[in-house]
């Protein structure tokens, strides 16, 4: 037995051996290749680096030397502050050890409490304090930022209301916020201080997506998604008063003033209705008593065409801005439908975006737009055509100036009038633009 024991223990010394070199021999790979990984940044951090690095100071459309008639000012994201150091871990006092305080609780204590990052945002509205508002179905909040310093304030499920999948936002000129949504099929109403004093719409509604209030005659318009709807309240009582469309037709219907799945709704400064038809990927326009006045758009991707139309906004100039969520481009167009300026396109880049779904903009002008995939608010400004006429005035003041201050050239002949075929071509700078639309 002795014998045997000898055998199998060298043998086994041997086999130990051979792995322990086997084991060396990838180990150090390994350990190259780990060092490697620690080395390189977080696949976050990669991504948000081109956005850090980004000169954002000038970034417009149309290009120069034509007037900008929108700016990029900023964003809002679900990407996470870079790590901090990690320091030493501080003992606990005996008061927190009887208390039982966590590590959260010490950092809400700290004022360091993690923060809120949004996951898929929809719906949009803006407050008469220049606050926004975001509807997050993923967290199954309502997000309030400032814009001005990112301060986050939150509308959180089970504490300040019962969510189940919040869609579309609307706000009042009494502050108040109207959120639909599409799980409890009804809209819920909170005033000026967030507290919730309503609810209406169950045993009506069936997925309602996008809200619209026009303030002047006192509409609230619901897009009933699930039944192929634009659902029309009285903003105060909260009271049905018509239904636009037909229902039951299973999302089947192209005949105007029908939808398929319409989605987003818009006021202009006239009461005129504006919704966004998506499965027809095309927009209907309504006066305000609910009559079908024309459609434009058609499925493709070119200008003036949709595929699944979603957001949809109208400016103070009256300019209809429409959020393509499959092609992920916004098109800005006459209310009958003649594009006007175009930007876009699948990416992370200002200006580029990744599940575009929603769009608003506010009295000051600034334009907000959500995109699910990048969980993103991004923020443009537009301007108007009054101060778009105020710089081509400017521009044209200072070349007359620049002309009149050049010397005369004493060599040239007499100046005589040149036929009309061999005059130049002014420049770019001083050409008019439209006085009422916005240059494409």
């Amino acid at each position: 037995m002795s014998e045997v024991w000898q055998k199998n223990m060298r043998r086994g010394l041997f086999t130990a051996a051979v792995l322990a070199l086997l084991a060396a021999t990838w180990a150090f790979p390994a350990f190259a290749d780990q060092k490697k990984k620690k080395a390189a940044p977080a696949p976050e951090q990669q991504e948000a680096a081109p956005l850090s690095n980004l000169d954002i100071s000038n970034i417009v459309w149309p290009q120069p030397p034509a007037i900008p008639r929108l700016r990029y000012l900023d964003y809002f994201s679900s990407q996470k502050p870079e790590p901090e150091v990690p320091k030493a871990a501080q003992k606990k006092s005996w008061m927190d050890r009887m208390a039982g305080i966590t590590a959260e609780d010490a950092a809400k204590r700290a004022g360091k409490a993690p923060r809120f990052v949004l996951g898929t945002p929809y719906g949009l509205a803006v407050d008469s304090k220049g606050m926004l508002y975001v509807a997050d179905t993923k967290v199954g909040a309502v997000f309030i930022f400032n814009p001005e310093d990112k301060a986050t304030e939150l509308l959180k499920h089970g504490v300040d209301a019962k969510f189940g999948r919040i869609f579309g936002l609307a706000i009042d000129d009494a502050d108040r916020l109207f959120v639909s949504d599409g799980f409890y099929n009804h809209v819920l109403v909170f005033n000026a201080k967030h507290k919730l004093e309503a609810g209406f719409g169950e045993g009506i509604m069936s997925d309602p997506g996008g809200l619209a209030i026009d303030t002047d005659n006192r509409f609230l318009y619901v897009a009933n998604t699930g039944t192929d709807q634009v659902l029309v309240y009285d903003a105060d009582t909260f009271k049905l008063l018509r239904k636009i469309g037909t229902a039951g037709k299973n999302h089947t219907l192209t005949t105007p003033g029908d939808f398929s799945k319409p989605t987003n709704v818009a006021v202009d400064k006239d009461g005129n209705l504006f919704v966004s038809d998506t499965l027809n990927d095309r927009v209907e326009v309504f006066d305000a008593d609910g009559v079908f006045i024309r459609a434009f758009g058609k499925n493709g991707d070119g200008p003036g065409e949709f595929a699944r139309p979603k957001g949809i906004a109208v400016d103070c100039d009256g300019h209809v801005w429409v959020a393509d969520a499959a092609l992920n481009r916004i098109q800005v167009l006459t209310p009958d439908g003649h594009l006007l300026l175009e930007l876009g396109g699948f990416g992370m880049l200002p200006g580029q975006f990744q599940a575009l779904t929603d769009i608003t903009i506010d009295k000051q002008n600034r334009v907000f737009t959500t995109e699910q995939l990048m969980g993103r608010v991004q923020m443009f400004r537009y301007t108007t055509n009054a101060e778009a006429r105020a710089e081509l005035e400017r521009r044209k003041a200072a070349a007359t100036a620049a002309d009149e201050k050049k010397p005369a050239d004493k060599t040239q002949p007499p100046s005589t009038i040149m036929p009309e075929t061999q005059k130049p071509t002014p420049p770019a700078a001083a050409q008019a633009a439209p006085a009422t639309v916005a240059p494409h």
